[in-house]
């Protein structure tokens, strides 16, 4: 037993000596941050502005790589299995912790295989409705639904989606009854959403806010906690008539698993420096992001919870995709 006492004191004093040298040495090389979805959207302009301000004061190139496919499975597997040096990471968002319930094979683990760093921006969704439907806030709309229970319809994105999850919750949530029409993306459901086909939708505010300025869709309410600097004057679905509620896909910085916590620490930091930053906050609320920018520790808090959350939601609806 003293033998092993020592041998554990022994590693844990090596550990101990190696964490500044890796702190001093990194960055020594570029560093990869892996987008799981196609160039030319909103997360990859925000994941370009990081890299391009983060370039300057890592001392080092970041660069952007776009890996998309398998509902962002492909670019969230590739990580996990990278070495856990720091210069693998990923622009990690809430599919990273809804997938594992969704899909009949996930070959990772989103609480086992990596390490959090920041939670970057939260991604603001509005509920928007078709000018038609006779109300202007949440209130009124669950009064009409449960008044015409079946009767209405909303449009998602696709099975399994954000947009489709976060009604689900409301739809437990309100005890309404609603119908799910699910698309092949945004354009599609949106279209249909004007032209009177479907009559809701929980939407992103970047894809939303064309409509919305031309008056042909109405927004009676954002989807987060608190209010958001994206969208000020619009209340939260919580404050307006539903107690409780909350849906807020995000979009974070993660690792693979075992990354050394100098490395973690440095690039929080120089992360959290650059969300201060005027014009990235300028840039990052005209994409309809909220910043967060919060502890390793809190993000890892923050999965946790989240993939609890959406795990439930998924399983109360039924909500499958192969």
């Amino acid at each position: 037993m003293r033998y092993i006492t020592r041998l554990l004191s022994g590693l844990a004093l090596a550990a101990a000596a190696i964490a500044p040298v890796v702190a001093q040495t990194y960055p020594n090389k570029p560093i990869k941050l892996i987008l799981p979805f196609p160039p030319g959207g909103a997360t990859d302009v925000m994941s370009r502005i990081l890299a391009e301000k983060l370039t300057p004061r890592l001392g080092q190139t970041v660069i952007v790589e776009n890996k998309p496919g398998a509902g962002t499975m492909l670019a969230s597997e590739f990580v996990a299995k990278a070495p856990a040096d720091g210069y693998t990471l990923l622009m990690a968002a809430s599919s990273l912790v809804i997938a594992p319930s969704l899909y009949s094979k996930v070959n990772y683990d989103p609480i086992k295989d990596f390490t959090p760093v920041t939670q970057v921006a939260a991604v603001i969704h509005l509920v928007v409705v078709n000018p038609n439907l006779p109300v202007k806030s949440i209130q009124d709309l669950i009064a009409y639904l449960k008044a015409n229970p079946g009767k209405v319809s909303y449009g998602s994105t696709g099975s399994g989606t954000s947009t489709h999850l976060e009604a689900e919750l409301f739809k437990k949530m309100a005890g309404v009854d609603i119908t799910h029409i699910p698309y092949k993306g945004s354009t599609p459901a949106l279209a249909d959403l004007v032209g009177g086909q479907t009559s809701m939708m929980f939407d992103p505010i970047a894809s939303s806010k064309p409509y919305l300025e031309s008056g042909r869709l109405r927004a009676i309410a954002v989807t987060t906690a608190q209010r958001s600097v994206s969208a000020p004057e619009l209340p939260t679905v919580a404050e307006s008539g539903l107690p409780g509620y909350e849906a807020m896909p995000w979009l974070g910085i993660v690792a693979p698993a075992g990354t050394p916590k100098p490395v973690v620490d440095l690039l929080y930091k120089e992360v959290g420096e650059v969300l201060k930053l005027q014009d990235v906050k300028d840039r990052f609320k005209s994409l309809g992001l909220d910043i967060i920018g919060n502890t390793p520790a809190q993000f890892a808090t923050f999965i946790e919870k989240d993939q609890k959350k959406w795990a439930q939601v998924i399983k109360d609806s039924g909500a499958k995709v192969d």
